[in-house]
């Protein structure tokens, strides 16, 4: 019987942990929004970590209760997740797929890189309506569903969305 390499494993683990689903935005898994940083193999202990979105995010214990039933359903006994605020997680880390879902989805995604810092201030003149992608759009409240998101209108097809915003 062929036994598993520690490298087996943990791309395994990663592979499981990847497909927990973000509780916020359903249709986002950890790894398409960025916040699954390492899976790794200490002796018997799978160890995953973990960077919330923004410090006391209250979607990250789910998150972590996620990773742990699922490799634990999987067959990995001893999970350990922990958790990282360094570096800080940014837009910058969603992947392209999960931008798209995130439109697919009706919720605008970042509309630049957080990452532009150097020269000139980016202006964003508009965000793009994931219905109708329309620019004619108006910010309603910096604040939307969730503490990552903001509120937004649209002036031509007049159908509320949130926009994720930069971070």
């Amino acid at each position: 019987m062929a036994t598993t390499s520690a490298t087996e494993l943990r791309d395994r683990a990663w592979r499981i942990a990847a497909g927990v689903l973000d509780p916020e935005v359903p249709v986002l898994t950890i790894e398409d929004l960025g916040v699954l940083r390492d899976v790794r193999i200490e002796g018997e202990t799978t160890v995953v970590t973990l960077t919330p979105t923004y410090s006391g995010c209250p979607a990250i214990d789910q998150m972590r209760d996620d990773v742990l039933l699922s490799l634990t359903a999987e067959g990995f006994r001893d999970v350990r997740v922990d958790f990282t605020l360094s570096p800080a997680w940014t837009t910058d880390w969603m992947s392209e797929a999960g931008k798209a879902k995130l439109e697919e989805y009706g919720i605008a995604p970042p509309t630049h890189r957080a990452g532009e810092r150097s020269g000139p201030i980016p202006l964003s003149l508009g965000v793009k309506c994931p219905r109708c992608s329309s620019l004619r759009t108006r910010e309603v409240s910096r604040f939307g569903s969730t503490a990552c998101k903001s509120h937004f209108e649209c002036l031509a097809c007049l159908e509320p969305f949130d926009h994720f915003k930069v971070h």
